[in-house]
This record gives C-alpha cells, sequence and structure tokens, in this order.
C-alpha cells in the first residue's frame, strides 16, 4: 500500500468503503469519533473512525480492509480500561451492540461459548437457570465485556478463590491479522494433519520460543497469582504443558487485542454458591489493616476487601452511599476490610464469621467485626465496593486520583511494608493515595491526587511510577496485577521482566502480526506513558472562552463558571451502560449507541466546550444530536457516581441552540402550555379536538410532528383554581399546596385527593397567590425543557417571591415540578431565598412519611403495582412513596423494577422520538403492568407515566394519593 494513499482520520472514502462491504454501523462524524477517544484513562487519541459489526463476518470483512488501506484495527468492549488499551490511530470495532450472544452452554460439563461483546452481568443473568456463573468479577461487572476481560486477564475480588481470566478461558476462536481463523485452546503436543499449516507453523514458532526462553521465564516472571503484564508465554515452555498449564487460549489472554481478534470464547462454568455473609472489621490504622490480610485470608474467604478513610468520607458525601456507609462503620475507624464467606447454607457461614471475630479479638481488635448477613444489607456494600474507583473520582477540581501504578500486587507478608514505604514516595512528592479493593491477593488499588492538566504533575507521576516500580522489583512483585499494560505501563515491561523476556514479547507480538494492524504500541514497542500529546488533557487543552452558560455551576471549579469542571467529572468508568433496574441510562438501554449514553454525551460536551469540535459547537447539530434522546430523567445525578447531571447541562445545550437558532412551533406550544392551558381549559371538548376529530392528528403530524397515533393529554372539565383554597397566612400546621400545571388542568382530581389527604392527616394546606397579577404559580420547568432559561428564570424568581413570604412546608404532587424547586431553581436563582425553599418543598409522599403523619385508613384488598417516577429516584422519595402505600391494611404493595417510562414530557409525543419513547417503556415496565393482574392497582405519580401506561400497556393508572383517597376511613 503506498502510504500517501494511507486513509487520514474521519477518511469519507474509508467510511464509504465500510458502508459497502459490511452491513455494520459506520461512524466517522467527528463527535463521533472524539466519543471513541477515551476510555477510563488518562489518555485521549482520535480513530479514524468506528465500525459496529452486528456479525462476525462484518468484523473479518473490516480486518480486510484496514490489511488493504494500511490503517490498525482496535476492537473495543464496554471502553472502561484503564491503562489507554481501547484508545488507539486505529479503525475502532464496538462489539458490544450486536456481537454479545450466548452461542451454547453445556451446564454438565459446566462451559458456556460466548461471543466478545457480552456483558459480564448478562452472562451470569443468563446462567442462573442453570445454576451456573462465571467467577472473575471486575468491579465493571454490569458494563465490562466478555472480550475485554479476556483482553486484559481481567481479575476480581475472588481471584484467590477462582483464579484470572488465563484460568478461566478454555478456548478461543480468533480472527489473525493475515485473515485466517483458528481456534487456539488445549492442543496436543504433536500437532495433527487436521490443523492448517499456517497454524501448525505459528504454534511451533511460539512452542520454540517457549523452549528457549523457559529458563529466563522461570527467572523473571515474579511468583505472583496477580500477573498480567506483558504476554503470557510461560503457557509455551515445556514444564507448563507438562503440567496441564500449556493451554495456547492463555497466550491470547491478556494480550490485550494486539495478536488476535476473539470472536468467540470458551469459558469454564462454576456452581453458584447462594449463601453469603460478610464481616466488615474495622481498623484504627491503615498499616493495621495491610497487617491483618496475611491472617484473614487463613479462615478461607471467598474475598477480601479493602476500603480506606478517603473512600469512607468520599462515599457519605454521595446520596445514594451514605446510608449504607454509615451502617458499615463503627465508631470512626481509618480503614475497613471486607471478608466475604460463600457457600450452600447459613450455618457454616455464621461460623466462619465467629472465627473472623475471633481472630480480630486475637489481633488486638475485639468487638471490631460488622455483621452483614441480610442479602439487602450485603447488596448494597457490593454496590459500594463496585463503585470504589468512582468514588474515588467524585473529588472536585482538576486533581483526582489517577490511574498509572493502580494494581502492583506484592505478597501478603510485604503488604504492610509496601504500601507504607509506597505513601512515603507520596509524600516526597507532595500528594497521597487513596487505597481500595483486593487485600486477599495483595493487590490494593492506589491512586496518587494529581492534575493531569499541570506539567509538574506530570512529571511528578512518572517520578512515582519509576521509584513504585522499583519497590515493587524489590518485593518480587508484580506491576501490573489487574488492569493490563495499555499505554501506562507497557514501557516498563522491560525494566520488569528484563531485556530478553522483552524481545521475547516482540517475536510474539511480530510471530501473530507481523504488520502491526491490531492494536500497536500495546504491550509491545509502546509510547512512553507521559506523552502529553496522547493525554485527554493534552497540552492548549482550555475552555472556550465564548461560551457564557445560563445556569450557575459555582459548586464546581474550573473555567465556564465551573461548568467545563462538572462535564470532566465524567471520568469514563461507563457505570451508565449498567442493565440493572436502576434509572440510568434509558436512553442507551433503548438503542445501545454510546451517543446516547451519559459518558458519550459528556465527552461531546467536553470536546464542545474545548474548541475540538469547531467554533459554537455547544449548539451545533452534533451536540444536538448527542442530546436527542436524553429524557433529563436525572437518573445519572443520583446513580453515577461522579455526579454527572446531565439534565442539567442539557439545559445549556438547549438555551444554546434558543439562542442561536430560535425554538419551532410545538416547542413554543409545549414551552408556554401552563400560560394558555388556563384558556383551553374553559372549553375542554374544543381544546381535545386533536383526538376527536378526524384527519387533525394527522395533521398536527405534519405541521408539528406531534406523532398522530399518539393521544395527547386531555383538558378535564372543571379545572383546579387557586380559589378553592385559602392563602396561606402561617397558622398552625399549615402546608402550601403547589398546583403543577399538568394536574392543576388535565387531572385536577388528584389535587382535590390531596388536599383531602392532607386534611386527614391533620393538616391545613393553603395555595400561595403569584406576587404580580392573575396568572397561577409555575415552576417554569416547560420553559427549561425548551432552553427559554431566561423566562423560566422569572418564572422561578415569580414563585420564590411568593413562597418566600411564609416558612410553610411546600407540597406538591408532580415529581418533575416540584424536584424544579429543589435542583434547577438553585442554579437559576443561586442565593439563600432558594436554598430555603428547596429545604422546605417536598412531595406529598415524602412529607406525609419525614412527618410520620397519622392517617385513617380503611381495608383494601387486592395488590398495587407502583412504577417510580425518575426524579422520585433521583432525589430519593420514590421509598417513602411505597412506604405510604403500604399503610392501607390488606393492600399489597410491589414496586416495579423499570428504569424511565420513556414518555418524558412532550418527547413520547414527538414524531421524531416516537420509537424511542416507546422502546425505553418496553424495557421493563411495559411489561411488568401487562403482567399485572387485571384487578390490581397501577400507580404511578408522573403524569407522563400514566399517559405513556395508559397509551401502551391499555391500563388506567392512578396517582398514589387517589389511592389513599380512596382509603381514607
Amino acid at each position: 500500500m503506498n502510504v500517501t494513499t494511507r486513509p487520514t482520520i474521519g477518511d469519507s472514502r474509508l467510511a464509504a468503503r465500510l458502508r459497502r462491504e459490511t452491513r455494520g454501523e459506520v461512524l466517522f462524524a467527528p463527535a463521533d469519533r472524539g466519543r471513541y477517544a477515551t476510555d477510563a484513562s488518562i489518555y485521549q487519541i482520535e480513530p479514524y473512525g468506528v465500525l459496529v459489526p452486528r456479525t462476525i463476518e462484518d468484523v473479518q470483512a473490516a480486518m480486510a480492509i484496514c490489511r488493504e488501506e494500511g490503517i490498525p484495527v482496535l476492537p473495543r468492549g464496554g471502553g472502561t480500561s484503564q491503562c489507554g488499551q481501547t484508545v488507539n490511530r486505529a479503525l475502532v470495532l464496538d462489539c458490544t451492540k450486536y456481537l454479545r450472544d450466548v452461542i451454547a452452554v453445556d451446564a454438565a460439563a459446566g462451559t458456556a461459548r460466548v461471543q466478545p461483546g457480552i456483558a459480564l452481568g448478562a452472562l451470569n443473568d443468563a446462567l442462573k437457570a442453570h445454576g451456573l456463573f462465571f467467577p472473575v468479577d471486575p468491579s465493571t461487572w454490569q458494563r465490562c465485556t466478555i472480550g475485554g476481560m479476556a483482553g486484559n486477564n481481567s481479575c476480581g475480588s475472588k481471584s484467590i478463590r477462582y483464579g484470572l481470566m488465563a484460568d478461566n478461558v478454555t478456548a478461543i476462536d480468533a480472527l489473525l491479522a493475515d485473515g485466517s481463523r483458528f481456534t487456539f485452546g488445549d492442543l496436543p503436543d504433536n500437532l495433527g494433519g487436521d490443523i492448517p499449516a499456517p497454524a501448525a507453523e505459528l504454534i511451533q514458532r511460539l512452542r520454540a520460543l517457549g523452549a528457549r526462553e523457559a529458563e529466563e521465564i522461570a527467572a523473571r516472571f515474579p511468583n505472583q497469582l496477580r500477573r498480567v503484564g506483558g504476554y503470557n508465554i510461560e503457557s509455551l515452555t515445556p514444564a507448563a504443558r507438562a503440567e496441564g498449564r500449556g493451554n495456547l487460549a492463555r497466550l491470547l489472554v491478556g494480550s490485550e487485542g494486539t495478536l488476535a481478534f476473539s470472536a468467540a470464547l470458551d469459558l469454564k462454568l462454576w456452581p453458584i454458591k447462594p449463601r453469603k455473609a460478610l464481616g466488615i472489621c474495622q481498623f484504627p490504622t491503615f498499616r493495621a489493616a495491610m497487617a491483618a490480610s496475611q491472617h484473614l485470608v487463613t479462615l478461607d474467604p471467598e474475598a477480601v476487601e479493602l476500603v480506606d478513610r478517603t473512600m469512607i468520607d468520599l462515599g457519605r458525601s454521595i446520596p445514594i452511599y451514605r446510608a449504607t456507609i454509615d451502617r458499615m462503620v463503627k465508631g470512626e475507624p481509618d480503614s475497613l476490610l471486607i471478608v466475604e464467606f460463600h457457600g450452600q447454607e447459613d450455618a457454616p457461614l455464621l461460623r466462619a464469621l465467629d472465627r473472623l471475630e475471633e481472630m480480630m479479638a486475637d489481633l488486638g481488635y475485639p468487638d471490631a467485626v460488622v455483621r452483614a448477613t441480610d442479602a439487602g444489607f450485603q447488596a448494597a456494600i457490593a454496590e459500594v465496593r463496585e463503585a470504589g474507583l468512582n468514588i474515588m473520582m467524585s473529588m472536585k477540581g482538576d486533581g483526582k486520583p489517577v490511574s498509572f501504578i493502580e494494581d502492583c500486587a506484592v505478597a501478603l507478608p510485604d503488604l504492610a511494608d509496601y504500601t507504607e514505604r509506597l505513601n512515603d514516595v507520596f509524600a516526597k512528592h507532595g500528594t497521597k493515595g487513596t487505597w481500595y479493593a483486593h487485600a486477599s491477593v495483595g493487590c490494593l488499588h492506589v491512586r496518587p491526587v494529581l492534575n493531569m492538566k499541570d506539567g509538574e504533575d506530570v512529571r511528578k507521576m512518572r517520578a512515582i511510577a519509576e521509584e513504585c516500580f522499583a519497590l515493587v522489583r524489590e518485593y518480587k512483585g508484580s506491576h501490573s496485577g489487574e488492569h493490563g499494560d495499555g499505554i501506562v505501563r507497557s514501557e516498563f515491561n522491560e525494566p520488569m521482566f528484563g531485556p530478553r523476556i522483552a524481545r521475547a514479547f516482540e517475536e510474539v507480538k511480530d510471530s501473530f502480526d507481523p504488520n502491526a494492524l491490531l492494536n500497536p504500541g500495546r504491550v509491545v514497542r509502546p509510547p512512553r506513558m507521559d506523552d502529553r500529546s496522547l493525554f485527554r488533557y493534552a497540552p492548549g487543552y482550555a475552555a472556550d472562552a465564548k461560551v457564557t452558560p445560563v445556569l450557575d455551576w459555582s459548586e464546581h471549579p474550573g473555567p465556564l463558571g465551573g461548568l467545563l469542571g462538572a462535564v470532566e467529572m465524567c471520568n469514563n468508568n461507563g457505570t451508565c451502560r449498567k442493565f440493572d433496574a436502576n434509572v440510568m441510562c434509558p436512553s442507551f438501554r433503548a438503542t445501545r449507541d454510546e451517543r446516547h449514553l451519559t459518558r458519550g454525551r459528556a465527552n461531546t460536551l467536553r470536546l464542545a466546550l474545548t474548541g475540538q469540535l469547531g467554533p459554537d459547537a455547544l449548539a451545533s447539530d452534533e451536540v444536538a444530536a448527542a442530546m436527542e434522546l436524553c429524557v433529563s430523567c436525572k437518573g445519572c445525578k443520583r446513580e453515577c457516581p461522579t455526579g454527572v447531571d446531565m439534565a442539567r447541562m442539557k439545559i445549556e445545550v438547549l438555551a444554546a441552540r434558543a439562542n442561536r437558532h430560535g425554538i419551532g412551533w410545538r416547542e413554543r406550544i409545549v414551552a408556554t402550555l401552563p400560560r394558555w392551558a388556563r384558556f383551553a381549559s374553559l372549553l375542554p371538548p374544543l381544546a381535545n379536538a386533536r383526538d376527536t376529530i378526524p384527519g387533525l392528528a394527522a395533521l398536527s403530524e405534519r405541521l408539528l410532528g406531534l406523532a398522530a397515533e399518539r393521544s395527547l393529554p386531555r383538558f378535564a372539565w372543571g379545572a383546579f383554581h387557586d380559589a378553592e383554597l385559602r392563602a396561606p397566612d402561617g397558622r398552625d400546621g399549615e402546608v402550601i399546596l403547589l398546583p403543577d400545571a399538568f394536574n392543576r388542568y388535565f387531572e385536577p382530581e388528584n389535587l382535590r385527593a390531596a388536599i383531602r389527604v392532607l386534611r386527614a392527616a391533620g393538616y391545613d394546606p393553603a395555595v400561595a397567590r403569584p406576587p404580580r397579577g392573575m396568572r397561577p404559580l409555575d415552576e417554569g420547568r416547560t420553559l427549561l425543557a425548551a432552553g427559554l432559561v431566561d423566562r423560566a428564570r422569572e418564572e422561578a424568581r415569580r414563585t420564590v417571591e411568593a413562597l418566600s413570604a411564609w416558612t410553610s412546608p411546600v407540597i406538591g404532587i408532580e415529581p418533575s415540578s416540584l424536584t424544579t424547586l429543589r435542583d434547577e431553581f438553585l442554579a437559576l436563582l443561586p442565593g439563600e431565598a432558594a436554598r430555603a425553599l428547596a429545604a422546605r418543598a417536598f412531595l406529598l409522599s415524602e412529607f406525609l412519611e419525614r412527618e410520620k403523619a397519622a392517617l385513617p385508613l380503611k381495608p383494601i384488598d387486592g395488590e398495587a403495582h407502583i412504577h417510580g417516577h425518575c426524579h422520585q429516584k433521583a432525589f430519593g422519595t420514590f421509598p417513602p412513596a411505597v412506604a405510604l402505600l403500604k399503610r392501607i391494611p390488606g393492600l399489597k404493595v410491589s414496586p416495579i423494577a423499570s428504569s424511565c417510562c420513556g414518555m418524558a414530557g412532550a418527547f413520547g409525543y414527538q414524531a421524531e422520538t416516537l420509537a424511542a419513547s416507546k422502546a425505553m417503556g418496553e424495557l421493563a415496565l411495559l411489561p411488568a403492568v401487562r403482567a399485572a393482574a387485571p384487578t390490581a392497582f397501577i400507580v404511578a405519580d408522573g403524569t407522563s407515566c400514566r399517559h405513556q401506561i395508559s397509551d401502551l400497556a391499555g391500563r388506567e393508572a392512578l396517582h398514589s394519593v387517589r389511592l389513599l383517597d380512596r382509603a381514607l376511613a
């Protein structure tokens, strides 16, 4: 190939060829490339483009094209790599959307064959029916893929019991750089004639290398379970083959996509142990915890995991983890060790906890174990532990815990001395480290706090790395104990293993991939780890000074009033890719597209705010496309461990778009609904004509983009008027009801039921009057959704003025409206008045549960399935709604495990987002509603949620206050 004709980044000719010759999705736009330029490391390298292959044949075709065009190929899973394995100047192959099947399960043999893009969590869900699981369990199990885990030789907390990925992958169906395909597994010494000649020649060459270097391998490879640096060439030695450890899949495991593409992987499965017990050991000092680890592992636990003081404090600062952390600790320990025991029955596990308490007492720490034996507490602890990395990264500001010596491993007797000496190294360089994770195997995740935008701190990073790895060699440890080599550690393989082994690694690479097609520059021939041109925060990285935020971001330090700092809180670890029953991220769950992911949006915004997507990019079509399916659910505000608030960030994008382009008629109609709805409600038949007169729905779709197949909310006869309640005067027991536009004009019976329930609970409701004019108060939610921030700020000001005259609690019943007072008001009107109002604004169920208000309730026999509005979940107000309904005698209340309903205000009514709206609803909510008994109550406190359930499941859903009202004695 003539190098002068090699494709350039984003080359349209290459993109066109991929579209012609594959069935995959071809993503070559600047924002697409930018979203795949980063992983969870400190690096950013723009790829040529991205292919999302639908089939393995697409992968084969793409590799052939790249061979001909002279550009590298980079396989990618969840993009959660810490060391820069999944960023490169290459064509990225995103395997997570389509290549995620379980091909076969042999329960009797305890094996499975899977495609590389399946997430570990999805695999284990599929294996439950067989009573089996795959035991390698990184903290990113919800979103890391089996192919990526094999690439990194992942480990997880239970490696002391089950070993590493290399111990649990029995064969790999591999696509090689030359276009051939061969299954690497447990092959005999005498290769038969059924093995193709090129593969046989390759294997013989590799085994010859293993025989030649056997003595050097024995001398230089550390005797540590957690050794994942370099290539696993020890499996090529005669001794390994003689001992049954010569499976050639081991060589591909840990090779970081540099030797072959894994088309399918054969896995070793293990029986599920259904019971577990945890003991949380409290230590007064970090060194005491480290010294105790070698003794605790003699109790034969499944895992021993560290939580240090920094993680305790940061975890308490994050609302979703605070209660769990408080329950885990006794007093003010400096460090915790979480000791896990698993088994088939409870009694042996409880005896193991007894022995743990005895050992702790013998070590000088009596009464220092918190027992966790119920499943709910255990699940909450697991969530905290798994979020350890992200909890550490929740520090605000440019200084962050940086991954570059993160997972060195030493023998347990050396752990206390090693960690103490490493802390001294940090202190020498004016920083400190955060510690957590795998105390059971001497592999502690440690991250010094450094600023990667500062050249001096980058120099410190290199000095710390060199001194740390020198210590590791002194203790005969492993410099790479879990997260692999990537960019950050590959250059240290030669000092670690010696020049002879480093040349052997290069020989392996060249034998598989002589033209450096596959992820070059990783494991062998790497760039310098401190080459700042490869950094996410490269020299010259700076905010676009032309951007003027419309909201207050001062809680974050940094440029653009803190907006850029808020966006940079995304560390790319990909928690938003999870598929469990919480909210985040509904658009990604529906599409599996990186563009429609919280992480993808945050990367897009960071690039836009720093001029990497061109001038005025915040208002650009590319940024708008990234935000198109964001339903402002606020799931990320609560569930993202670093608190990336994409719903608030979307307002900045909408405002920038509105300022540059204005808004359309549809958006204007929806935005101003609270202004004109009071007039429309005077004659509901006319206001509802769109859905009653044939042809008008189709016309509304053509003219306004309102989906014809959707019914619009129906204006009710007898809208709620402020005159139905007195004005506030501060009397005892007063609460101020804040009617929202949706319930005021469409479902006024909900507001009237709320009044009856409040009175039955002993409260005297009032309605605040607007300070100016006759128009009722409005929180400005619909205006914000259109980017009309200045007008929304004026509505917020009217509301704050009206409500600040009184100190009574403010009660709402529509989650999206009420939580605006607690969230957006603080960004629209920063100051004491908005903060004071936010502190006394409650949803009705939240208030009654908080006050433990007595309600006279009669029995209702039956069952109620309750769906939580996204904002209820984001602000932790869904549990009170469930608890309040559970007070009704005879009523069985079951929360629906669901994400966003998919309606999300106007989102579900728009023709262009109708399909996405339906897909979100079908993920969990709508199937659950359809499965409910016909006599069961369906409960949803969100107006949009009720409409979605009615439209797509054909069931009436009630606001919880209506059910409470029905139960009033």
